[in-house]
């Protein structure tokens, strides 16, 4: 069964911004990024600029940074180009599953439905069976990142179900999305309810920011204040532009909606971090006007204070990021 990949749709008064999507991380300081440069700016949706430094990261080797080119290029142009395709293979011979898997699904791709798909190294049925063969082994050993790539190469929810099972946050993440979809049979009422807040805490807990975002939808529907903050700081802890948007603001009281302590300085400077994103996503407008409400309300010592707690944050913390699905359709 293929799920309809997009987030949860959170339609709240009480978010400021709505979510975006993600990869699982945890709170770490910037030092122990290894992480490529071009693959922050693309998690920042800084698509042309991150095609720039991904293809100086991919000429040099870099396989991760291969690929992540191959995603860019196909996303920004709508379609499997051939420089794509190139960087895509690259990664692939290196036995880079996630390329090998969306070169797998180039028979789906708009290039084939315009007929200007690029001439490859395999069919897309060979792709998917040099897949199968890398990941299958993996995934019956127990493996849980394996067992969800089985799901991507079949779309057979019993591997996503396995999964998250397997304690995988992705999947875990999905397996809520899918019982929203309604996916799975439940024939107690508030069971499917009651599964998918199970789903989407298990994945909070395994410090995915997507699943963290969903749940505060349901703490807030409970009246869960104590949960909110809790989870709405922990997310944006991950770097995730939304969360931090919404805690910045709450705890400068910018509303106040859930009862954090004010704290001007903090916020501010999470606002200052989030103007680096520029016009990414479209925050631009709303980062610079919640800014200057915060500012509005500070001295000139707090707004010092609040570029050294800007920087120190930064240091201590992993770079503002959207999360796009790394596997994109």
């Amino acid at each position: 069964m293929k799920l309809n990949k997009r987030p949860l749709v959170l339609i709240l008064s009480f978010f400021l911004i709505t979510t975006s999507t993600l990869a699982s991380t945890n709170p770490s300081s910037n030092t122990e990024q290894k992480e490529p440069f071009g693959i922050i700016l693309y998690n920042q949706l800084k698509i042309d600029r991150a095609i720039l430094e991904l293809e100086r990261e991919a000429t040099d080797g870099n396989t991760e940074s291969q690929y992540y080119l191959g995603e860019a290029l196909r996303k920004k142009n709508r379609y499997m180009t051939p420089e794509a395709q190139h960087w895509y293979e690259s990664a692939a011979e290196k036995n880079n599953i996630y390329a090998i898997i969306q070169l797998a699904r180039a028979k789906n791709d708009l290039c084939a439905k315009i007929g200007n798909c690029p001439p490859s190294k395999k069919t897309p049925a060979e792709w998917f069976e040099l897949a199968n063969k890398l990941v299958l082994p993996k995934a019956q050993n127990g493996d849980p990142e394996s067992l969800y790539l089985m799901y991507e190469i079949t779309l057979n929810r019993e591997w996503l179900e396995k999964s998250a099972n397997a304690g995988y946050p992705t999947a875990q993440y999905w397996m809520a999305v899918s019982e929203r979809q309604g996916e799975g049979f439940f024939l107690i009422p508030g069971k499917r309810e009651a599964s998918v807040k199970k789903w989407l805490l298990l994945s909070s807990e395994g410090g995915y920011p997507k699943a963290m975002m969903d749940y505060l939808q349901i703490l807030f529907e409970e009246g869960d204040v104590v949960g909110l903050r809790h989870w709405l700081e922990t997310a944006a802890a991950t770097g995730d532009q939304a969360a931090i948007s919404n805690y910045g603001a709450y705890i400068a009281h910018t509303p106040d909606k859930i009862g954090y302590p004010l704290d001007l300085v903090k916020g501010y400077a999470l606002f200052t971090l989030l103007k680096e994103l520029e016009d990414s996503g479209g925050i631009g407008r709303y980062v610079e006007r919640k800014s200057e409400e915060i500012r509005e309300k500070m001295t000139s010592e707090q707004i010092e204070k609040s570029l050294e707690v800007a920087k120190d944050w930064k240091a201590t913390h992993p770079p503002l990021s959207f999360f796009p699905d790394k596997l994109g359709r």
